[in-house]
């Protein structure tokens, strides 16, 4: 059977809970998600996987996690196990793609996945992210101003201050 390793660790904003197979970072649950949400995410998507406390990944998820939050680190160097649709999986991995620092608009993901009517869509796609910060959707914002975020706008502001991206 299948193994997912599941762990937990505090953050300036509070609790992280993190989900990772034999591929990689699977699932990320920022302090704005409940525990009942992180297990029914587990279960919606890892049914047929054995679950497991701690794992030697998670350690390091950890680590480069809390390195970003130091300021240390600016750059993910971490194993992604994506569980997205082939259209949401592309608007991710280009969401991957934008440095530390620096934001794009809807617009331009979907110009860059070669879909430019596809704002909305690409807004879908980073509101079901399931690893956030790693796969950094706070740094897609909206032509007139921040836009939405999963973990709440104070959350997206913080993120986006820790990055001198905003004021």
């Amino acid at each position: 059977m299948k193994k997912i390793w599941i762990h937990s660790f505090k953050s300036p904003l509070g609790m992280i809970r993190v989900a990772s197979t034999e591929k990689g970072l699977a699932l990320l649950a920022l302090p704005s998600e409940t525990s009942a949400w992180f297990e029914d995410m587990l279960q919606q998507k890892f049914s047929d996987y054995e679950i497991t406390t701690g794992g030697e990944f998670n350690q390091r998820v950890e680590r480069e996690i809390t390195e970003y939050f130091a300021g240390r680190r600016r750059r993910f160097e971490l194993k992604l196990d994506l569980q997205a649709p082939p259209f949401h999986a592309k608007v991710l991995r280009e969401v991957s793609r934008i440095p530390f620092g620096k934001t794009k608009t809807y617009g331009q993901i979907a110009g860059a996945v070669k879909n430019p009517a596809a704002s909305r869509a690409v807004g879908t796609a980073n509101a079901r992210n399931l690893i956030p910060i790693v796969i950094p959707c706070h740094r897609v914002v909206s032509s007139t101003g921040l836009g939405g975020y999963g973990g709440g706008l104070p959350m997206k502001r913080f993120l986006l201050r820790l990055e001198s991206i905003v004021e």
